[in-house]
């Protein structure tokens, strides 16, 4: 059996070479040995035909295997203090990059009808974090990013205070650009984030979000 592999950024330099034919792998996790590059790096995900895959996946022959490093700048945190937003940037920071794109999401005073005084987010800690970190990863197989940055509140956030910072660099301002959209947008649907609208007479539990 003879699958196409296809390796990316600092791997792809490593080997030097992008893609090549591997033959005698059966499985994902045949893959790695098999390319004779030395021990496998942490946190490297596999796509086969484009879509990801489990390491026990079956291959089949002709198959286009996909090693994809993790992306290589930032970092996926939750907070108590207020966040930075040059802080964030910093972490994605990247000589090869041309351009930062980041989302700032803030405490707005008006809800749906409603006076705001506050928000008050909780998160399920640990899994929150690896979310964010798949999103990142989901993110630098359909981009060219350099890094992603991703720091979440949790706790009471005031009016106006930013309740999460996102921060994506990339070679070019495109990719930058719709990383962020795609990376907030994810993550509101898919981190176990909490969001409770404190207002004037009450408070609401209002769902997963920012």
């Amino acid at each position: 059996m003879t699958v196409r592999v296809r390796l990316f950024a600092a791997l792809r330099e490593r080997a030097g070479w992008s893609e090549r034919e591997v033959e005698d792998v059966e499985r994902v996790a045949d893959v790695w040995p098999a390319l004779g590059l030395g021990e496998e790096p942490p946190g490297l995900v596999f796509a086969v035909n484009k879509r990801y895959a489990e390491r026990d996946d079956e291959l089949a022959d002709g198959d286009e295997v996909a090693v994809i490093p993790p992306v290589s700048g930032g970092s996926f945190r939750l907070s108590e203090s207020p966040l930075s937003l040059e802080a964030v940037v910093a972490e994605v920071a990247d000589e090869h990059a041309g351009a930062i794109a980041t989302f700032v999401g803030t405490t707005r005073i008006e809800s749906r009808g409603r006076t705001v005084t506050s928000l008050e987010y909780e998160a399920y800690a640990g899994m929150a974090e690896d979310v964010m970190a798949e999103i990142a990863d989901e993110l630098a197989r359909r981009y060219d990013l350099c890094g992603i940055a991703i720091h979440h509140r949790v706790g009471r956030v005031g009016i106006g205070e930013p309740s999460v910072v996102i921060a994506v660099s990339a070679p070019h301002r495109g990719d930058a650009l719709a990383a962020c959209k795609d990376a907030i947008d994810t993550l509101k649907e898919t981190v176990p984030l909490w969001k409770k609208e404190v207002y004037e007479g009450g408070e609401e539990w209002i769902g997963r979000g920012s």
